[in-house]
């Protein structure tokens, strides 16, 4: 059945692509990553989804927006909820997609048109469409698996929070997120990364005093007051903190800098933009007063925070989980709605197909065995199945 928790007010003449979710999970990544679904653009997609999943009787859905759910309502003990959003960044001349192939020397190589190849190319192949097709093609044939289980697939995960659908949904049903593990579906290269990196932002500034620069001396030289700031910056040794058996590397780095008037005139401001990511054994709070105290003497303002994840490894779901895929779990250093999961108490990992360092990249592409491993596992997972490694 379908609801609509709110309604999608946008239009369209197109008409609805209804996806085949049964064919393969790396024909199905092709499919959805050609429909183009830049953040803000998501409807034709999200209408794809819907209309695809129409004949799935064991399923409910739920839309908001551009955010689907499909859920399993079967009473078993245990829920878990698996998300994935379905928006990209811009694209740069990387759709349609194409297959590619690895030559002799291993350079990529285009291959025909319809592949197989070894890499499917194009925006979304990694981030995180490819992950989203294993998901949609599992909702559909799994009527009986032996968790219950919570579809999300959402929008606008690209931009700024207060868009992202999962935070809509939210306010919106927050009943929805009830579930005793969550997976995301971020690319990891198809093993599984626990938790997730905190993040922050700050200005530090450094004020002085403006003056003509053919006498600097009346002035005060707010760039040169920045100095200390850099020589922190310069000197800070990434640390290393082991949480729950994984170990995140930490990351202070200047990422912007401001200041200067004229090509004559000593500037009497300067501010440097700074991003920490700390491990998630420290909150929010304790990394905003630790970035204040090491700039201790100049401007600080909070400008972003968002908190880490912890691991969400010793639950009993995670366990079976990572028995169920194999392999080791590693942690996430970057941030990842699996932050929101865990706020709410739901442990939670990251688990995608996809090398996260071609995330974003014009030569987007991902590894069709890894497409194929993440289906495997997830599979091997929800129907109880022993693995095969």
């Amino acid at each position: 059945m379908t609801t609509a928790a709110a309604a999608d007010p946008a239009a369209s003449d197109l008409a609805t692509v209804v996806l085949d979710l049964g064919s393969s999970a790396t024909a199905l990544t092709r499919q959805i990553c050609d429909i183009e679904s830049v953040s803000g653009n998501e409807k034709a997609l999200a209408d794809a989804i819907v209309a695809s999943l129409a004949d799935a009787r064991h399923l409910e859905i739920i839309r908001d927006g551009n955010t689907i759910v499909a859920r399993t309502n079967l009473g078993r003990v245990n829920r878990v909820v698996i998300a994935g959003h379905i928006d990209t960044v811009p694209l740069n001349n990387n759709l349609p997609t194409r297959f590619e192939t690895l030559d002799v020397g291993s350079a990529l190589a285009e291959s025909s048109a319809t592949g197989p190849g070894d890499y499917l190319w194009g925006r979304g192949t990694v981030d995180m469409k490819a992950g989203v097709a294993v998901q949609l093609k599992l909702a559909a044939e799994l009527t009986e698996p032996i968790l219950d289980v919570t579809w999300m697939w959402y929008d606008n995960e690209e931009v700024t929070s207060d868009l992202n659908g999962l935070t809509r949904l939210a306010a919106n049903r927050p009943d929805l997120f009830a579930g005793d593990f969550a997976i995301l579906g971020e690319p990891t290269n198809s093993t599984i990364e626990g938790g997730c990196n905190g993040t922050l932002r700050v200005d530090v500034r450094a004020k002085g005093l403006r003056s003509h620069s053919a006498r600097s001396w009346v002035g005060v030289n707010a760039i040169h007051r920045i100095a200390p700031v850099l020589a922190t910056l310069a000197a800070y040794v990434a640390r290393e903190v082991e949480v729950e058996g994984l170990v995140y590397r930490e990351g202070l780095n200047a990422v912007g800098i401001s200041g200067g008037v004229a090509g004559n005139v000593i500037p009497d401001e300067c501010t440097v933009h700074i991003n920490y990511r700390f491990a998630p054994s420290m909150s929010g709070a304790e990394a905003e007063l630790y970035v204040r105290s090491l700039f201790a003497g100049f401007e600080v303002t909070l400008v972003d925070l968002a908190e880490g994840a912890r691991p969400g490894l010793d639950a009993d779901l995670a366990q079976h989980f990572l028995a169920s895929v194999g392999g080791i779990a590693k942690p996430k250093y970057g941030w990842t709605d699996v932050a929101r999961f865990s706020a709410m108490g739901v442990p939670a990992v990251n688990y995608g197909p996809g090398d996260p360092l071609k995330a974003h990249a014009d030569d987007e592409r991902v590894l069709i065995s890894q497409i194929d491993d993440c289906e495997a596992g997830l599979r091997r997972w929800l129907t109880g199945e022993e693995s095969g490694r």
